[in-house]
């Protein structure tokens, strides 16, 4: 045998003993059968624990900016209604949240408070009003992270001149209320109750306020047909959301006249048609939302020597505002971006009297009977005209009269 044959076998036996004595044996590595069974089932189990876990969601909203329009978060109106809807969702939900007041009345007021509230990380923007219409085009596509929430905005506000008109951009939604049913309640209400000369005043003839008085017109003259009776409507809109003593000398006029209840709608406007009243003994129907405390607790904590407020004509500003918070906040963004949406009855009490007994100042209309109109409203029995053409009152019934006063 050759040195070089004789070096390579031993290489090999060497080799061989050396795996040898580096390789475990079986019986140091095979488990008995009922271990092994015991070890995959706590391995497959670990490992359906860890497919379940999964990393909690990054919160959709992480700061909330309600803009207001002209008015102020404490208008006793709109605004402030607004305000409490993000002020309880962001309470509740540990979420950052702050307003912001325009300068004055303009868009690009409107704009460089959006601005703010964006630079100072909002990524939220709820707007209140109507005059956020034209906002809403100069900022939906300029900020496309930005979700605007834009309440009590309809598709007839997205417009520069009343002849085009937009739709919301996907991170926008525009929503409004059947404000025409409100004023339907209110109106039938009155009638019902026995009053037979009434009164609305609105604010600026906008959509809105249009469908209030519309509807105050429709449910007073079903109510005055149903029962046989005449009554006679006074209607005039101010041109303003704020009471002044020209608008107060017109209803004290309509008082002085023989007027019994005076719808008021339109913001601040009420102070008006109230200081009026209470120089007649005059009552008073309220808007947007239960304004009967203005009564109880009278101007700067005075007391009134009666309430004059018999209702209001609310619609659920606070409910609608925390509802699309917490939607959004729940990934259903898809159910309110790019959308105009309206919130009646059909979708649930969204517009309505207040029913608490401390706000029910009617004489003998009961709650049993509201509860029953409503119900025909919500159901499509009773029809109700929605249009805010201001060129075309509604039809009414040979018992009613109503004159429009400019």
């Amino acid at each position: 045998m050759s040195k070089k044959l004789l070096v390579v076998l031993t290489v090999l036996v060497i080799g061989s003993m050396f795996f040898a004595a580096c390789t475990p044996t079986v019986e140091e590595t095979t488990m008995p059968e009922e271990e092994t069974e015991v070890v995959v089932g706590e391995t497959e189990e670990v490992v359906e624990e860890t497919e379940m876990v999964e990393e909690p969601a990054e919160p959709i909203i992480t700061k909330v900016a309600l803009v207001t329009d002209v008015g102020t978060i404490d208008d006793e109106s709109f605004n402030q209604a607004t305000w409490q809807g993000v002020e309880a969702w962001c309470t509740a939900n540990g979420i950052e949240y702050t307003y912001y007041q325009p300068t004055e009345d303009s868009t690009d007021a409107r704009v460089i408070s959006i601005t703010q509230a964006i630079t100072e990380g909002a990524n939220v923007i709820v707007m209140p009003g109507y005059l956020f219409g034209t906002t809403l085009l100069e900022v939906q596509d300029l900020y496309p992270d930005v979700y605007f929430i834009a309440i009590d905005v309809a598709s007839g506000d997205l417009t520069y001149d009343y002849v085009t008109y937009y739709e919301p951009a996907a991170n926008t939604t525009a929503i409004s209320f059947a404000e025409e049913q409100a004023g339907y309640l209110a109106g039938y209400a009155a009638v019902k109750d026995g009053y037979t000369k009434l009164g609305f005043l609105g604010g600026m003839a906008v959509p809105a306020v249009v469908r209030y008085g519309y509807g105050f017109i429709q449910g007073a003259d079903d109510a005055a047909a149903e029962m046989g009776v005449d009554i006679e409507i006074n209607y005039t809109y101010g041109g303003q959301f704020f009471g002044d003593a020209n608008i107060t000398a017109k209803m004290d006029g309509w008082y002085s006249s023989g007027t019994e209840i005076v719808f008021a709608c339109g913001g601040g406007i009420y102070t008006s048609a109230l200081e009026a009243a209470l120089n007649y003994n005059g009552m008073v129907i309220g808007v947007d939302v239960d304004q009967n405390y203005l009564g109880v607790t009278g101007v700067e904590n005075g007391t009134y020597a009666y309430n004059p407020f018999v209702t209001s004509a609310m619609k659920g500003l606070q409910n609608v505002t925390e509802t699309a918070l917490a939607d959004l906040q729940a990934g259903n963004w898809n159910n309110y971006g790019g959308q105009f949406l309206k919130f009646s009855l059909a979708e649930g009490d969204y517009v309505g009297l207040p029913t608490d007994p401390d706000s029910w100042n009617f004489r003998t209309f009961t709650v049993e009977e509201y509860e029953t109109v409503k119900a025909a409203i919500k159901d499509g029995t009773i029809q109700i005209d929605n249009s805010s053409d201001t060129a075309v009152l509604p039809e009414v019934s040979e018992f009613t009269t109503v004159n429009v006063i400019e």
